[in-house]
């Protein structure tokens, strides 16, 4: 791939529309790109949110996906880190100013002159990002992660959102033993949060709407599971928990989750509603707590925890899909009918 070339891809042409299968160019391979042939491609709730822009203004026509794992095909010849053959995965940023404080500490998600979106994005010339609903994708070596041995591709492309994205929040919130952990929702995020938290050694207990998932949720690592729509689950857990991490991209009121927290306990954010959320500042004052947010990992912690679900043998729930149902799949997981990461085989684009 020495030039520009036309590649498959879906793309949703307009804000709100079906995506449909088209054409789009990828860049040559430079100096220190790696070429990769896409094998899977996690479909995640903010691929929906951002077609429908939920989150603001988007680029169409857009290719979504950040959940990239697939096979290194060719390498410019600067590269060190890999060579043809070695399964890569990329997640939700392809570049990054490289000189901040945050990009020199290994956290580029937070870079001060912002990241570069892998898909709805603009790189450094100004073009736009494409992403993972493709079959090939150039991207500098330095934002490529590699994934290890015994993790299938199929079953390791969701790690690369919905695992760093639960893994880095219990990791800098020190979730392990004598920790008691609550997993607000047990969707895409939620159920890698279960099995991170477990693997990590905290007891862990699911907060869900109903009981309907509970069979899973225990079969996932949950020591305890609760319906949050049950008015006396919130009088039980009262002061219960070390950390909440809610994976829910729906309002929440959490205020009422605040009061489950013990001294010191933190709440972290890791979905992102549309809507905006409210709190009473007493709900913090009384116990010394924290709400938090926390946004995916940097490239050295996504590559910790690849690593980290290897040796804990952790893959995403999957259902495995065409990319024919690409569209009846945005309907179901709005649905919350999947359990619990479509993922897109791109040998069907």
């Amino acid at each position: 791939m020495t030039s520009p070339t036309a590649v498959p891809a879906y793309a949703a042409p307009a804000p709100k529309a079906p995506l449909e299968r088209t054409t789009i160019a990828r860049r040559p391979v430079g100096e220190h790109d790696v070429l990769i042939d896409i094998k899977y491609a996690g479909i995640c709730h903010s691929d929906i949110h951002q077609v429908q822009e939920g989150w603001g203004t988007g680029i169409f026509p857009m290719v979504p996906g950040h959940e990239i794992a697939g096979v290194v095909s060719e390498v410019g010849p600067g590269v060190t880190k890999y060579s043809v053959g070695d399964h890569v995965g990329v997640g939700c940023f392809v570049d990054s100013c490289r000189a901040c404080e945050y990009c020199e500490q290994g956290l580029e998600q937070y870079c001060v002159n912002g990241s570069t979106a892998t898909y709805n994005g603009r790189d450094k010339n100004g073009d736009p990002t494409y992403g993972g609903y493709s079959t090939h994708l150039v991207v500098d070596e330095n934002y490529a992660v590699r994934i290890p041995e015994g993790l299938g591709l199929d079953e390791a492309a969701p790690l690369l959102c919905a695992g760093i994205t639960t893994y880095s929040p219990l990791r800098h919130w020190n979730a392990g033993p004598g920790k008691k952990v609550a997993v607000i929702g047990l969707g895409g995020l939620g159920h890698m949060a279960v099995k991170i938290a477990h693997a990590m050694g905290a007891e862990v207990t699911v907060l869900s709407q109903s009981l309907r998932k509970k069979d899973d949720g225990l079969r996932l690592g949950a020591d305890h599971y609760y319906a949050t729509s049950d008015e006396a689950t919130f009088t039980e857990l009262r002061a219960r928990f070390d950390l909440i991490v809610s994976t829910v991209s729906a309002p929440l009121p959490i205020d009422a989750y605040l009061r489950l927290l013990k001294v010191d306990g933190a709440f972290v954010n890791v979905g992102a509603p549309e809507e905006p959320n409210s709190v009473n500042m007493f709900s913090l004052i009384a116990g010394r707590k924290t709400l938090a947010g926390s946004a995916i990992g940097g490239i050295a912690e996504t590559q910790e925890m690849l690593d980290f679900c290897a040796e804990h043998r952790i893959g995403a729930e999957i259902e495995l899909i065409g990319a024919q149902q690409i569209n009846e799949a945005y309907e179901r997981v709005q649905s919350s009918d999947v359990r619990y990461r479509f993922v897109i085989d791109t040998a069907t684009i």
